[in-house]
């Protein structure tokens, strides 16, 4: 052997050592690929559902993931359709995207970011995802979204509010059509000063992270604004079943109203505690006492039962609004699961046919692509009336609801009225607000 041809064959060893030795990612057809997990020519095309279905917020995260088995149902071309009926503008033809039959994987985040960040990485490393979406705490959210940039696979929050989520933690491969806590404060606040005065005194309950955290800073300015006052501002460990210890100290604290920053199962057991303890019968300060949820919906009035009475908060969407995209939405979930779908489940499902749409639309999985057709985005026909994808912040913005628990129920389902539609213009805001980069579009393959 000659020292040239030596030379050579080192060479092919040694490159074929390296190659060996490199760290090895699932993606399909790898050798083309300019995007991870490109289903190539395959006949189907994968997305990763990640669920709370246990935890604090496991009611959200079970009606979730009927939501999401129902789009794709209707994106593959079962069923009755749905909102593909009602969806303006829609590129989608109800029989896949792209060609492609639409399949997922789902896994239980547990309500923990952690968790739900080691679900959503297994998603796209080993499972094929193209998309993953999910989540019903705000803290899942943002470590998947953070996620979702470092791997480049796109995820379609689901159920989360805290105003970082689409501010300081945004980012270009994380879309949110749910509406933040901002918005809820600019929405009630007005409505609760017509109701109950200006010369009040609020303490807070309020859940130990993030969504709780800008719920509570976002409902203070909007009561404060109109001239109440707040006595105090409690933090409480996400998951609690008692609240007597945080209760017991409001009764003499000189407050009058107690707002509850609280959601799925810590709100209904705080909302009902408090009612327990007589603080709705309760005078102060001249006044009766009043209770608020800022964030609620009918499958948290559901398992607040009477409790819920009279209680005002906010919601992204209700299943007896009367537009023709809720109605086809609502008959569709109804028939398929005996009852009413809760604003959880209208979120994934939305969200799942907006990323199916833009993918249609842009003619490609690419998520640069899919991720500028979602940019900017003007639709309608999908519950929610007129609906903007803002491209500065990937924040969705529309009318917010007002709502508040019906004295006068006609059954279980029918536990909460439509207070008052507020317009769009009372609670958009400039996106430079909340601060955050949204990144870049092209992340590397690798």
């Amino acid at each position: 052997m000659t020292q040239l041809t030596r030379r050579t064959a080192l060479k092919s060893i040694t490159g074929m050592m390296a190659s060996a030795s490199a760290p090895a990612f699932y993606m399909k057809n790898a050798s083309a690929a300019t995007f991870r997990n490109d289903p190539g020519d395959s006949k189907t095309v994968t997305i990763g559902l990640t669920l709370p279905l246990t935890g604090a917020y496991a009611d959200e995260g079970k009606d979730e993931l009927r939501a999401y088995e129902l789009a794709v149902k209707h994106i593959n071309g079962e069923g009755d359709g749905g909102m593909l009926k009602t969806m303006k503008p829609l590129a989608l033809k109800g029989n896949g995207i792209l060609g492609k039959k639409l399949t997922f994987v789902q896994g239980d985040t547990q309500t923990k970011a952690d968790v739900a960040r080691g679900v959503a990485r297994r998603m796209m490393e080993k499972d094929g995802a193209i998309m993953c979406s999910g989540g019903s705490s705000s803290a899942e959210a943002i470590a998947m979204q953070s996620l979702s940039q470092e791997m480049g696979v796109i995820f379609m929050n689901c159920l989360t509010h805290s105003n970082d989520t689409t501010g300081k933690d945004k980012r270009r491969y994380g879309f949110r059509h749910f509406f933040n806590a901002y918005m809820s404060g600019k929405a009630l606040g007005p409505v609760l000063g017509k109701e109950y005065g200006k010369e009040r005194v609020a303490y807070h309950l309020t859940a130990d992270y993030t969504w709780g955290w800008t719920q509570e800073e976002s409902m203070k300015s909007s009561t404060e604004a109109l001239g109440w006052k707040t006595a105090n501002a409690v933090r409480t460990p996400l998951g609690s079943a008692d609240f007597s210890q945080y209760i017991t100290p409001v009764l003499n604290s000189g407050a009058d109203v107690l707002i509850l920053n609280h959601y799925g199962k810590d709100m209904i057991n705080s909302l009902t505690q408090a009612v327990q303890f007589g603080l709705r019968d309760k005078m102060a300060n001249g006044k009766r006492f009043e209770i608020v949820v800022p964030l609620f919906s009918e499958l948290m009035a559901q398992g607040a039962g009477t409790a819920i009475k009279g209680i005002f908060g906010t919601s992204n969407w209700d299943w007896d609004l009367k537009d023709e995209g809720s109605k086809n939405f609502t008959k569709s979930f109804v028939a398929a699961y005996k009852e009413p779908p809760s604003q959880a489940a209208h979120t994934a499902y939305v969200q799942t046919m907006l990323w199916a749409n833009a993918c249609e639309t842009a003619g490609t999985f690419n998520p640069e692509q899919v991720i500028k057709a979602l940019e900017g985005f003007k639709f309608d026909g999908m519950g929610n009336g007129p609906t903007e994808y803002r491209a500065a912040d990937h924040q969705c913005f529309k009318d917010v609801l007002v709502v508040r628990g019906k004295e006068k129920p006609a059954g279980k389902w029918d536990l909460m009225d439509v207070h008052q539609v507020v317009p769009r213009a009372q609670v958009e805001y400039k996106p430079e607000i909340f601060g955050g980069e949204l990144g870049p579009y092209k992340v590397a393959v690798v």
